[in-house]
């Protein structure tokens, strides 16, 4: 692929306000591996390679284990491998990074109402559209894998 912009340098106060908002996604109720979860998922959903390869190397170094990772794509084949919670945030990540397809639905919405507060379920939208943007970065810059 040819190089493209430095999001960084060629529109530094936008990439300043998503730093911002990433520097907020550290201070909320949702462990790491949590975090990791919603951005592997997302980040297999849109095919971003970069934040793919990111993001695992990430949940791996917090303790995710290879095989909740390989499995991620296909978790609902493999429930025994994921808490309840972890089972909801999946399932929001998907509908909400798929928002044209049915969005966010009332299903989803009352089992992570059941799970999570209204601030946590705050939390985990903004995780979820944070990577999307993210991934939409990497992707429409043709931002390189680290080697």
């Amino acid at each position: 692929m040819s190089a493209r912009i430095n999001m960084a340098t060629a529109d530094a106060a936008a990439y300043k306000a998503m730093m911002g908002l990433e520097g907020y996604l550290q201070t909320i109720s949702l462990n790491h591996i949590q975090k990791e979860l919603i951005k592997i998922r997302a980040s297999q959903i849109n095919g971003c390679a970069f934040c793919l390869d990111m993001h695992t190397k990430d949940a791996m170094k917090y303790g995710e284990t290879p095989q909740r990772i390989y499995l991620l794509n296909a978790w609902r084949e493999a429930l025994e491998l994921y808490t309840e919670e972890e089972q909801v945030l999946l399932a929001m990540t998907e509908e909400i990074t798929l928002i044209s397809q049915k969005g966010l639905t009332e299903e989803t919405y009352c089992k992570a109402k059941q799970l999570f507060d209204e601030s946590q379920i705050a939390q985990i939208i903004m995780a979820i559209v944070t990577i999307n943007a993210w991934n939409r970065i990497a992707i429409s810059t043709h931002l390189p894998i680290a080697k």
